[in-house]
């Protein structure tokens, strides 16, 4: 008698089991299921190439900044400048004895405006 439950109830568990399995793959195969699954896998590798891109993208800006950066220095670009031109002129007044006719004189103390319109 318990031989025959024992085995009765491993059939309907087998049973139960087997119809799942089957029930599961048809929904599987279902053009709905299809379609999602396709779409999932699709955004996959879009999320996969677009981080290649990125990276590759990084990678190539990173070695553009390094070889103009020797480019630079091959042609002697990152020199310090040394200023070609001399200091700026300055002027300052000196008036006559009589105090009319003030008379310039270009010394290095004070700096002389060029704006015409300064005074106005």
């Amino acid at each position: 008698m318990f031989r025959r439950t024992f085995w009765f109830g491993t059939g309907v568990a087998a049973g139960v089991w087997a119809t799942t399995k089957v029930n599961r793959k048809l929904k599987q195969l279902t053009p709905d299921s299809l379609a999602a699954t396709a779409a999932n896998k699709a955004l996959d590798v879009g999320v996969r190439v677009r981080d290649r891109a990125v990276g590759f993208a990084l990678d190539v800006r990173d070695n553009m900044a390094q070889r103009e950066a020797e480019l630079d220095d091959a042609l002697g670009l990152n020199a310090p400048v040394e200023p070609e031109l001399p200091a700026p002129r300055r002027r300052y007044a000196i008036e006559n004895s009589n105090g009319s006719n003030p008379k310039y004189v270009v010394d290095d103390r004070t700096t002389y405006s060029y704006n015409r319109n300064e005074d106005h």
